[in-house]
């Protein structure tokens, strides 16, 4: 199954905060996206993101492995927005907000957003109106707001809240889409509807052109929505094929046609889970710290606690941990093991690397994987 991409373009934009008119780098393609014509496979160009690990590393640590991922070529950082990390032992929890706006301004190249926030909860989706908007102005076409429907995990301990059934939160994030894309396009909101209401809401900083918005599906109901209403759409990598052929894609396809918007309108983003490393060994162990990953939804359910969670995922065999990866000491294999993702349609790769030596796996990956994926984007 082919799904058309985009190409990049270079291209200008204001901000009214700052009246400054700056390149947009090469990583966001997405001006008019709707009324350009859908691309043919020959002319789908790649893009290569380093998936920042919020919770694993402490945010120095981390800002400084992300400006060495724009140094080493990659396009774009994705930070994820936990209030509580999978694990308690050796765990990290930075506020990505902050975070963004340190890296931003540490680096001059690269696009950079969140994989993903939830505007729902712990959130309003007015205050994550204003700061992308302020973000936007900041660093003009380069920010991205990539959101999700939320974990437990990290909206229950910090407000106390029950958690909802699902129907609830996709009623909450598709409002808050609404919510948010009013707010970047009106002044003087009055918003009211079933989960939030502003009165005469106006947010005075905001960039040309809105931030791109990318949202997240692990299912057929929030693919249609992306397609719909999003800019981007977000998966990760590691689950059964058949779900990305006949479930989100389809989905997210339905969606584009329902809103009248060409194949080509939506950036096609994977986080794809690798652990590449010349020694073989060392790629394997790396995965024991994201071991919650490879939890199935059953033994993860209403667990909150990162000490439970990493109690449950420390029971697990390396083998298990694993499976959610691509682990490979060769570049070709691991290239082989990629090269289905970009085969259905995914143009924008973000590679999340599990162990603790990030720098090590950037010039790595920078030297031997992604000279080879280039070749399959022109």
């Amino acid at each position: 199954m082919n799904f058309a991409t985009a190409t990049f373009r270079l291209t200008y934009g204001r901000c009214y905060c700052c009246n400054s008119n700056q390149p947009e780098p090469r990583a966001l393609h997405l001006v008019n996206r709707g009324a350009q014509p859908a691309q043919t496979a020959g002319e789908s160009v790649l893009t290569f993101g380093y998936k920042a690990s919020a919770e694993q590393f402490a945010p120095r640590e981390l800002l400084d492995f992300s400006c060495y991922a724009e140094k080493c070529g990659f396009d774009s950082v994705f930070i994820s927005d936990h209030f509580q990390p999978w694990r308690h032992t050796g765990g990290h929890a930075p506020f990505s907000l902050a975070w963004l706006g340190a890296l931003g301004a540490s680096t001059s190249r690269i696009v950079m957003g969140t994989s993903v926030l939830t505007p729902t909860f712990r959130y309003h989706p007015s205050i994550v109106a204003q700061a992308f908007a302020t973000m936007g102005c900041l660093f003009p076409g380069r920010v991205i707001l990539g959101i999700g429907s939320g974990e437990s995990l990290n909206e229950t301990p910090s407000s106390g809240m029950a958690w909802p059934e699902p129907k609830e939160r996709t009623g909450r994030f598709r409002e808050s889409i609404e919510l948010i894309k009013s707010l970047w396009s009106e002044e003087r909101v009055s918003f009211h509807g079933q989960y939030y209401k502003t009165e005469k809401a106006t947010i005075y900083d905001r960039p040309e052109r809105p931030v791109p918005i990318y949202v997240a599906a692990a299912g057929p109901v929030v693919a249609k929505l992306a397609g719909e209403r999003a800019e981007g759409f977000i998966c990760t990598s590691g689950k059964n094929p058949e779900l990305y052929r006949d479930t989100l894609l389809p989905n997210v396809n339905a969606g584009l046609a329902k809103a009248g918007r060409g194949t080509g309108s939506i950036d096609r983003m994977i986080e794809m889970k690798v652990s590449f490393d010349t020694d073989g060994e060392r790629a394997l162990r790396d995965t024991r710290f994201w071991g919650a990953l490879a939890l199935s939804p059953e033994e993860k359910m209403n667990t909150e606690d990162p000490l439970e969670m990493e109690r449950l995922a420390d029971a697990l065999p390396v083998e298990r941990t694993a499976k959610r990866w691509i682990v490979s000491s060769d570049p070709d294999e691991h290239v082989e093991a990629i090269r289905p993702y970009i085969d259905l349609g995914f143009n924008h790769l973000v590679f999340h690397a599990p162990g603790p030596d990030q720098q090590r796996f950037l010039k790595l990956y920078a030297d031997q994987v992604l000279p080879r994926l280039r070749r399959f984007g022109h």
